[in-house]
């Protein structure tokens, strides 16, 4: 079997709850964490030393996912607006990227997710692209595994 680099448009986006749905999306974008750099000099070191530098704390960035608007399906929008309640509903996804066969090669696990930002289509009457909603979702971290 040849190894060849996975190409990106072969992924699917769950929900780990009670539900377990598969969602369909057409972008995701955001999977990005950085770790900030502490830089350290205490009045010993001579002017001509570079700084120490130290791990500091983790930051993930938002994740936007974006779909093709579809009839009578309102469930991101619906999250958006906690179906009427105060309470934000946290989901745990699972974002995987699929080989051929269909099989995960990566999966990311974002854990609490919850939506912050909705967004419908710029709706134009000379346009003829097809409708897409986003929703950008914050969370309390990412994790990657290679099945």
């Amino acid at each position: 079997m040849a190894t060849y680099p996975i190409p990106v448009f072969h992924f699917k986006v769950s929900f780990l709850d009670e539900s377990g749905q598969d969602i369909g999306f057409s972008d995701v974008s955001g999977l990005t964490q950085e770790l900030q750099a502490i830089e350290y000099r205490d009045g010993l070191m001579p002017g001509t030393t570079l700084p120490l530098k130290r791990p500091g704390l983790k930051k993930a960035n938002n994740i936007s996912l974006k779909r093709g608007i579809v009839e009578k399906n309102n469930d991101l929008f619906n999250w958006f607006n906690n179906n009427g309640t105060p309470n934000v509903k946290r989901h745990t996804l699972l974002i995987s990227l699929l080989n051929d066969d269909g099989n995960p090669v990566m999966v990311w696990t974002v854990l609490n997710a919850w939506p912050v930002k909705c967004e419908g289509p710029g709706l134009k009457a000379t346009g003829n692209e097809i409708a897409i909603e986003s929703v950008e979702l914050v969370h309390e971290g990412i994790s990657v595994q290679t099945p």
